[in-house]
């Protein structure tokens, strides 16, 4: 295949799969992180890979923009941020606990709890969700594919229905954006 054919492919299935978002769960899910933000509770976002990259984008755009635009504080953490933490519960109990434990530590009731995954299933994103969903959380899955486990368990989801996981990342960065133009809107 040549590389104009695979730039071609690309775009259609990107924008086939844009017009195939469900704008009411992506507003929806707008709405409970302005919430959460106008509450003064935590929005806490998590994921592995590309995903933790994104996570950390969004706390990044969301932490910055909110306070600027409004001079509101937006409690925004990312749990990939701290490598030291993260290889310590992987090396000290099990890196599927990575994500559940720092919850331990930083949970209150009602925080809104974002995961992010590609799959919807990685064991570290499932076992922090069902934490979260034990102990008072709001959760929120962001995924792919068929959506995985973590469509299934989290207690509202974004949903990029298509198995290709580059677009379902670049999906996954417009929600940021989606949500950091909203906050930003006087």
């Amino acid at each position: 295949m040549k590389h104009s054919e695979i730039v071609q492919n690309y775009l259609i299935h990107s924008t086939q799969t844009i017009g195939s978002l469900d704008i009411q769960q992506i507003t929806h899910a707008i709405q409970l992180i302005h919430e959460a933000w106008q509450q003064g509770r935590q929005i806490i976002v998590f994921g592995n890979g590309g995903s933790a990259l994104t996570a950390s984008h969004y706390i990044t755009d969301w932490n910055k923009s909110a306070v600027l635009t409004h001079g509101k504080k937006f409690r925004g953490v990312c749990l990939n941020d701290n490598m030291g933490l993260i290889t310590a519960y992987s090396n000290d109990i099990a890196y599927e606990k990575v994500f559940s434990e720092q919850l331990k530590n930083t949970l209150e009731p009602k925080d809104l709890v974002i995961a992010i995954s590609g799959s919807g299933n990685s064991p570290n994103v499932i076992n922090a969700i069902t934490y979260a969903n034990e102990n008072g959380g709001i959760t929120l899955g962001i995924c792919g594919f068929d959506g995985g486990k973590l469509k299934q368990i989290a207690q509202h989801h974004v949903w990029v229905n298509i198995h290709d996981m580059q677009i379902t990342e670049d999906l996954h960065l417009t929600f940021c954006h989606l949500v950091m133009k909203t906050l930003c809107q006087k």
